[in-house]
């Protein structure tokens, strides 16, 4: 294979990153091979340029046997494993585990080649172990080794139940060999084809009528990752930009993977629900379903919702900018007294910096024509907002965010007590502030997008 220089290593990879195409076609086009190109991209990205370069050096047996640590404790690929410690070559990390399972930690000294050797040359003389291992080393390699073998026995029955629901009975040819291959990165395939009981002919025979493997495989483990994180809260769209971070992948891409592995977004219920109240003093519509805001502090918005659990219920009044979709301040209680949106109020008015007096718009629910509230605003500097009577259209980003609350919070959990509900709250709200990304938003969480806007 001919060597390539920095330089050309550096264009094929600037090119990819700049271009944001697949590593076919960038690889197509510097005329190379794309795994190759994949291998110099990871290198990159962990080491710079010195990833590029080959040191020649020649490493010790407990520099290789840290290395194989590393790659058992954290599941990683060979490639993965190779691109964080900058080996360059992964069929090296190969190597290194075949000698260390052929011949233990001796195998991996500096040419002794173990078994993985192709065609050795018979030795004179019967091979002597000049230090043999002492009953300490003996035992930390059989506890080892032990260790291999249930990490592997055990990610063989988590597959097994995910796949079968639990029903280890009936189990074809097909499937065993589909999971061997799912579990070859991880472990030893003779270990793998002994465990499951499948001859190696059998294996590849499979693999043939299978067809390549699975390309996706460490993409469909990031997604079911970062869908656990979110405890199950992202679709596509939104899973597509968290995994863009790392990599760039296509949304359809995405949204096939997932319906491959069932992971679905909760679809929050679609209900019309409306108060029109006692008729009495209101002011005007002057939001008028513009719920687009410039800068920050420039329009909020803000209702009250309500929860049943374990036969009480618990009053939500949260205040939301239209700038970013922050939820600014929140309040609950276990009744729907003035207290609820007059402490909600108070809170909200001491987080508006000096000189900041933003629209406030509601429904016409008795809160907000209460005298106080009124007077509180008008004290503030802030200008009043009504919806329509009847119309909960007029204040759709709150109700949105009262759906999206309830489909993925509350309808999702079980709570014995309005303390329990009351805590579960308090930590969706900062998820939803901190963590929860908006396709609205390029990608970024409402606090994130705010500090980047007060940046520019």
């Amino acid at each position: 294979m001919s060597k390539y220089t920095t330089q050309f290593k550096l264009s094929a990879i600037n090119a990819f990153l700049e271009r944001g195409r697949g590593f076919r076609r960038i690889a197509a086009q510097f005329h190379m091979d794309p795994t190759l190109l994949r291998r110099w991209v990871e290198a990159y990205r962990l080491h710079g340029e010195a990833g590029l370069s080959s040191t020649g050096e020649r490493y010790s047996a407990l520099f290789k046997f840290s290395v194989l640590q590393r790659m058992w404790r954290d599941a990683l690929s060979l490639r993965r494993t190779a691109a964080l410690f900058n080996l360059g070559n992964s069929s090296q990390v190969g190597r290194w585990q075949q000698q260390y399972y052929s011949g233990g930690i001796e195998a991996l000294a500096s040419g002794k080649k173990g078994l993985n050797t192709a065609m050795p040359k018979p030795p004179a003389k019967p091979r002597k172990i000049a230090v043999p291992l002492t009953a300490e080393e003996l035992a930390h390699k059989a506890l080892l080794d032990e260790l291999q073998y249930l990490r592997m026995e055990n990610a063989y029955l988590k597959k097994l139940r995910v796949r079968r629901g639990g029903d280890e009975a009936g189990e074809r040819s097909e499937e065993k060999a589909r999971m061997i291959s799912e579990l070859r990165q991880g472990f030893p395939l003779n270990d793998l084809l002994k465990l499951l009981g499948l001859a190696r002919s059998t294996y590849y025979y499979q693999l043939k009528a299978m067809g390549a493997a699975d390309p996706f495989i460490s993409v469909k483990a990031s997604i079911q990752a970062i869908q656990s994180e979110h405890k199950g809260r992202l679709g596509y769209r939104r899973m597509t930009l968290e995994l863009r971070k790392n990599s760039p992948i296509n949304g359809k891409t995405v949204r096939r993977l997932m319906a491959e592995l069932s992971l679905k977004c909760m679809l929050r219920p679609k209900k019309y629900r409306s108060y029109r109240g006692v008729v009495g003093e209101t002011s005007p519509n002057t939001l008028a379903r513009n719920f687009e805001a410039e800068q920050p502090n420039q329009k909020w918005v803000t209702d009250v919702t309500e929860f049943k659990v374990a036969g009480h219920k618990l009053y939500l009044s949260p205040v939301l900018d239209l700038y970013n979709g922050e939820i600014v301040a929140y309040q609950t209680a276990i009744r729907p007294q003035y207290a609820l949106v007059g402490d909600m109020l108070e809170q909200a008015l001491e987080r508006l910096p000096e000189g900041a007096k933003p629209m406030l718009h509601s429904d016409q629910g008795w809160h907000y024509r209460y005298p106080k509230y009124r007077e509180r605003l008008e004290k503030a500097g802030l200008e009043q907002s009504m919806s329509r009577r009847g119309n909960c259209y007029d204040n759709a980003t709150m109700e949105s965010f009262f759906g999206t609350l309830k489909s993925e919070f509350y309808y999702r959990e079980i709570f014995n007590s309005v303390a329990q509900l009351q805590a579960g709250l308090d930590e969706y709200i900062h998820y939803y502030n901190h963590k929860r990304i908006k396709t609205k938003l390029g990608g970024l969480s409402p606090v994130a997008y705010r500090a980047r806007s007060a940046v520019a």
